[in-house]
This record gives C-alpha cells, structure tokens and sequence, in this order.
C-alpha cells in the first residue's frame, strides 16, 4: 500500500468518526435541552385540534366533494373553471412580476405602517 492510499484511508475513517461524534453530541443536547418535546414535526407531537386554524377558501366557488353529477353541475364547473381560466390568459407576459404582485394574488395592502 502507497502513502497516498494510507492517508487517504486515514482521512476517510476520520472524518466517519466526527461525523458521528459531533451527531451525537448534537442529539444528546437536542434531548437533554427539552426541545425533543416541542417538535410538532414528529407523529406524536401533531397539534391538538384546538390549535388548528382552519383555512378558509380562496374563492367564492366551492364545488363539493360528493353529490349528484348532472349537465348543470359540469356548465357551473365549467364556467367558474373558464374565468379563473381568462384572468390567467389576461397577463401580458407570463413570466414578468406582475402574476406574483400582491393584488393579482389577492393579498390585502398593508395599511400605512409607521
């Protein structure tokens, strides 16, 4: 074996072994510090149901989930689908800021902030 190899090897099997000092460390303090508890990424941690603040929809038409399916259903969909349809035909460049400006996105101006 060269003494490039062995060296090679030598900073492969150190560098395995601080990665897994400094992980353990940093989950030994993840653990001791509490924080494990306040993790609501986690299954057991989800929010209560109290806590959840339900969104309301962003437009006047909601169609529902179930139900009958008849012509007049499809005509309303169909309807409500072609003007969402024409506003977005409406931009004069596709690709220029104005369909992420805050008024073609339907966020509210801030009122004067002092």
């Amino acid at each position: 074996m060269t003494r490039g190899s062995r060296n090679l090897i030598i900073l492969g099997v150190s560098s395995i072994i601080l990665t897994v000092a400094t992980t353990t460390v940093s989950l030994m303090l993840y653990r001791v510090s509490g924080d494990i508890y306040l993790d609501r990424s986690r299954p057991g941690y989800l929010p209560d149901k109290d806590e959840v603040v339900e969104e309301l929809p962003s437009t006047n038409f909601v169609y529902p989930d179930f139900g009958v399916m008849d012509a007049s259903e499809l005509e309303q969909y169909l309807n409500e689908l072609q003007k969402v349809n024409n506003r977005l035909h409406d931009f004069p460049d596709a690709f220029s800021a104005s369909p992420l400006s805050d008024e073609s996105l339907g966020i509210p101006a801030p009122d004067n902030i002092d």
